[in-house]
């Protein structure tokens, strides 16, 4: 984990799907940072209440609070949302990062399969940058703060330009996340909202746990990283928090990948 400045002081985020994983690692390093933070989480109360107890046990983080929601829903993300505005008085960075998987072939994939990977993966992200974008027009400028009226960060995929057999309802997810994006640069922009995604790449997480844990999956997957180790969650976290940061005041409206040279293709490294 990046060595703290507190970046982010005075500031609060709230980062959906934080109870594990990329999630939990960038709600973490938001924490360090000087933030005050939602640990949101869908089924793992759980691990999101450990990983508040971490962050507000250490004297160097901000405040943590844990707040179950469903980012499909409408009504459930606009709860979050005000539940945020009650206890810390508003909200600058909304870290969209909630993301599920169901794999199937195309011509075998159920409509279920399809719909709920677009609602939890696009739709959930429209939901929660609709609800950030009100919150910050609602505030106003706090130059003291923050030089950006507020901060949204996608957390979108290499898939987002890699194509992925047998995960086309994932890779059209992430790639309609690029649109979003972009869209929400143009149009909020000139209220000092910026708007960007961070596109992991392999990253060791539980849920590619059966092949990195073995040997041989582990090299195959070296073999699309030309920086050839595989990426941790921390890798995403100090992006993240740069990214909320004034430091990247001027970056706005695009993807920063963070995949160790994955999306260069190293299959074609001899002439393919």
């Amino acid at each position: 984990m990046q060595k703290p400045n507190k970046r982010l002081q005075g500031q609060t985020c709230i980062v959906t799907g934080s109870s594990s994983g990329i999630g939990q690692a960038v709600v973490k390093a938001m924490a360090m940072e000087g933030a005050n933070v939602v640990v949101n989480y869908y089924s793992d109360k759980e691990n999101a209440e450990e990983t508040a107890h971490w962050i507000n046990d250490n004297t160097i983080c901000g405040e943590a609070i844990v707040i179950g929601c469903d980012v499909s829903k409408e009504e459930e993300v606009k709860k979050m949302f005000a539940t945020t505005v009650n206890h810390f008085g508003t909200v600058n960075v909304c870290v969209a990062n909630s993301g599920i998987q169901k794999d199937y072939p195309l011509h075998e994939m159920p409509l279920d399969a399809w719909q709920r990977v677009i609602d939890v993966n696009l739709t959930g992200q429209f939901l929660c940058a609709r609800e950030a974008i009100k919150e910050f027009l609602k505030r106003g400028l706090k130059e003291e703060i923050s030089t950006s009226l507020g901060n949204i960060i996608h957390i979108s995929s290499v898939h987002e330009v890699i194509p992925w057999a047998g995960h086309a309802n994932y890779a059209a997810s992430k790639g309609g996340l690029v649109m979003l994006m972009q869209s929400i640069c143009q149009e909020y922009a000139p209220y000092k909202v910026r708007c960007n995604s961070i596109a992991p790449g392999a990253i060791k997480t539980d849920i590619n746990k059966d092949v990195w844990s073995t040997r041989e999956g582990m090299q195959n997957i070296l073999k699309l990283i030309p920086y050839n180790r595989i990426g941790e969650t921390e890798d995403i976290g100090s992006v993240a928090c740069w990214l909320a940061s004034d430091e990247s005041e001027y970056i706005n409206g695009t993807t920063i990948f963070v995949d160790g040279g994955m999306t260069c293709y190293p299959g074609f490294t001899a002439n393919g």
